[in-house]
């Protein structure tokens, strides 16, 4: 502890001769002598300081108020607590601790010596501060992110890796201030170049990794091929985020731009048209951030917009250094890449400028280098990457360097390590390498992981508002929320009648797919849906059918990831690419089969459709026989239903018949059963099992209560009616609209598909169980009569009254 009394006269004439070596009246040693001297003329009497004059106590003031406008802004929180820790007590006699280790108040070590050594520490650790203060202010002022009207910037930089990441804001000064760079509900646009499906299923992790962190309006303007263009238009409009707007640009029409340029890139002629955005997007579009499909955001894309209002001069192109030796022409013998400006630029993210490049004649530009360039080079190694950097290596003004963490590139043997000091100061990782996920890197698991996080982070989470920020008004959504309201929330079946206006989110085409038509029109495709505990049931259906197939499957989007690496993994399932997978994202509490059902029958490629189930496996050689009795029952010019009898087993492993009169023996000896007929006889009774055991022509069958056959119809059928959700009456109900619109029923003599067992289903379980299930079925049954009757006339009386009959 220590005091004022506590000190000889020599301590303090020691320590304020020090005060005036250093010039007392500036800097912290200006507050601290300052404290020192008045402590000093007080107690001048009692401790005999005579030196403590009023006149050198006035000298003491006039630096302290000279110097006190600064102390206050930039020391004003360390000073203050040193000098209260140092002397705060001296006046009232109250010791105050100098340190954890300070016990005895008169101790030797407390000499003037250890003191000034103590000042001296203390006075470092501010010069420190102040230099880096100064360090901050003239690299720039920084601006950080607010919750107020102005979303702020945290990188500040113009390529150097170490800059500061976070601001310093002077409170005092106008030159200092805050300097807003991305309004609130400014909208960011973001231009994508994408075709094919395994693109568009990329394109979707890079768009959920934005919508996570963002805070403004976006509009992604898409330069899309044909599948892109039908799969991201379906998954955008289902997946209705608000305050998001999607633009497509045929990128087919675009083709003649750059197909006179040779490239040897795996992206193809796509890889060249960001050449061409300039030209393709909207004249009134001033600038663009532009990605690749393989990029994932760890950070608000509103600090990568703000980066365009430190864009100076003639600087039109914002672009991070090539992170690999690509361009410096050392990765093996005779490497002879594309001129470059040192080690060049990678165009995975490109800030663009658009209205100062249309008139610095942009088109002009890059055409003419390219021209000349592949009179030596032949043709483009790096795709629209080789041209950009020609350009630039012409003419460096154009470009503003991006800090690298905007785009650290995860091929093998980058300087990508060097972006970053720790993981968390990522903003971009790009997966450049056509390894992708394979790359080595110190840190490649914690960037798959990042990777992965989004891959499979649930999409309907990112359906959220942005308060106060107007948006536009969306005629699905408005007419969405219309009809949620015309219900009734007290209704003890209000789940099962929402359902029927639920938007799923859909994915159209997840894998690869390739259909030939065929030659004489009467192609068919197997429709079914199913969700993850049916997955293994795929391969033995492509077995038994090797026509086309619709599959809608019912998945999070964690499953969809494992249906991926499944599928992937399974050669059955690779070596067909005539079937398409399209996945319905899971909401709700109900499995929505006739959502599912009408999903796969909408997207099929053929002018007919076998309508079955999952469990289901056709008949070896179904497919030729279909297609023949298509033609031979004239299929294209009548209204039939082609059914095909149901039978089933209860054994898990079946020898599976290989004709019908191997099938007939199995049923003889009790091996199969006729579908369901020992629990729901009525819902395949009509098809009139033992005319059929017999039957060697097709043969016309009516409709009665409770009939629910597999069938094989023209793809203008009408779709499953939605309100059937779960189990029960989903398909009863369409074979009745089929009959109301007088489809002719027809069983085919030598078809046949057999049921496989499995576990019970999770709609079957709550179907038994739930007393009030049963009974919102039979309401929804009832309305579904009563529609049928008002929307069929006299006709459709006949339901009403065989079911009042049965």
């Amino acid at each position: 502890m220590i005091s004022a009394s506590g000190f000889p006269s020599v301590w303090w004439m020691t320590l304020l001769s020090r005060c005036d070596e250093q010039q007392s009246g500036e800097g912290l040693w200006g507050v601290i002598c300052g404290r020192l001297w008045t402590i000093c003329f007080r107690h001048r009497n009692s401790l005999g300081l005579g030196f403590c004059t009023p006149e050198r106590m006035l000298g003491i003031c006039r630096g302290r108020r000279k110097f006190l406008a600064a102390s206050l802004t930039i020391l004003f929180v360390p000073a203050i607590t040193w000098i209260y820790l140092f002397a705060g007590s001296f006046e009232d006699g109250k010791p105050v601790s100098l340190s954890p280790l300070e016990s005895q108040p008169h101790s030797p070590r407390y000499t003037a010596s250890s003191l000034e050594v103590r000042v001296r520490e203390v006075e470092e650790e501010n010069r420190a501060l102040r230099k880096q203060l100064s360090l901050a202010q003239a690299r720039g002022p920084a601006h950080r992110r607010t919750n107020h009207s102005k979303t702020y910037s945290m990188e500040e930089g113009t390529g150097d890796s170490e800059s500061l990441r976070a601001g310093i804001v002077a409170g005092n000064s106008s030159e200092c201030g805050q300097q807003p760079v991305v309004e609130k509900c400014e909208t960011i646009h973001v231009a994508i170049v994408c075709a094919g499906y395994n693109a568009s299923r990329d394109v979707v992790t890079l768009v959920k990794s934005v919508l996570f962190h963002r805070r403004n309006p976006l509009h992604f303007h898409l330069i899309a091929d044909a599948i892109a263009k039908q799969i991201l238009a379906t998954l955008f409009q289902t997946w209705m985020v608000p305050a998001v707007r999607i633009d497509f640009y045929d990128a087919d029409e675009l083709k003649s731009e750059v197909s006179w340029i040779p490239n040897k890139h795996y992206s193809g002629i796509y890889g060249l048209m960001k050449l061409v955005l300039t030209k393709t997007l909207p004249s009134n579009l001033e600038r663009v951030i532009v990605l690749d499909t393989d990029i994932t955001f760890a950070t608000d894309i509103a600090e990568l917009w703000a980066v365009f209002h430190k864009f100076k001069g003639q600087q039109v192109l914002g672009l991070v250094e090539n992170q690999s030796d690509w361009y410096l022409g050392n990765l093996w013998k005779n490497h002879r890449p594309w001129p470059a400006l040192g080690r060049g630029y990678n165009t995975g993210v490109i800030l663009l400028l658009l209205d100062k490049l249309r008139k610095m004649k942009w088109e002009q530009m890059w055409r003419l280098t390219a021209e000349r360039e592949l009179m030596s080079m032949l043709s483009t190694s790096l795709a629209d990457q080789d041209i950009f950097n020609a350009v630039i290596k012409q003419n460096p003004f154009l470009v503003y360097q991006l800090p690298c963490f905007w785009n650290v590139q995860l091929s093998d043997h980058t300087r990508s390590e060097q972006c970053y000091r720790d993981v968390s100061d990522l903003k971009v990782i790009h997966w450049n390498s056509p390894k992708k996920l394979r790359v080595k890197n110190k840190h490649v698991e914690f960037f798959r992981n990042l990777y992965l996080t989004f891959l499979e982070y649930d999409g309907n989470l990112l359906r959220r508002e942005l308060f106060g920020c107007p948006s536009e008004a969306d005629v699905n959504s408005e007419n969405l929320q219309k009809q949620l309201s015309e219900l009734d929330e007290d209704d003890l079946c209000y789940e099962f009648r929402r359902e029927r206006f639920t938007v799923h989110r859909t994915h159209l085409y997840f894998l690869h797919y390739e259909y030939e038509p065929a030659a004489d029109n009467t192609d068919v495709t197997l429709v079914a849906q199913l969700s993850m505990d049916r997955l293994q049931m795929l391969e033995a259906i492509c077995k038994h059918w090797e026509g086309p197939i619709s599959l809608a499957l019912y998945l999070s989007d964690a499953e969809a990831q494992q249906f991926l690496r499944y599928a992937q993994g399974s050669e059955v399932l690779m070596s067909r690419h005539n079937v398409g997978y399209h996945i319905v994202y899971k909401e709700g509490q109900f499995y929505p089969v006739n959502l599912l059902r009408n999903v796969a029958m909408k997207h099929i490629s053929t002018p007919y459709m076998f309508l079955s189930d999952i469990d289901f496996l056709p008949m070896y050689g179904l497919y030729e026989y279909l297609r023949k009795s298509v033609i031979q029952l004239d299929l294209a010019n009548t209204k039939k239903a082609l059914i095909v009898p149901a039978f089933e087993t209860l054994r898990y492993r079946l020898s599976f018949p290989k004709s019908k009169a191997e099938l007939l023996s199995m049923l003889d000896m009790g091996t199969l059963f006729t579908f369901r007929y020992h629990v729901w006889t009525k819902g395949h009774a009509p098809t009139n099992f033992a005319k059929w055991r017999t039957a060697t022509t097709p043969y016309r069958v009516e409709w009665e209560a409770d009939f629910e056959p597999y069938v094989v119809v023209r793809k203008d059928c009408p779709e499953y009616d939605r309100r059937f959700v779960g189990f029960g009456w989903n398909k009863v109900a369409h074979i009745m609209e089929l009959d109301a619109q007088e489809y002719e029923f027809t069983v085919l003599p030598n078809a046949y598909m057999i049921h496989m067992p499995h576990a019970p289903s999770f709609d079957i379980t709550k179907f038994r169980s739930n007393k009030q299930y049963r009974i919102c079925l039979k309401t929804l049954k009832e309305e579904f009569q009563q529609d049928m009757s008002r929307h069929y006339g006299f006709a459709a009386l006949k339901y009403l009254t065989a079911e009042n009959n049965s």
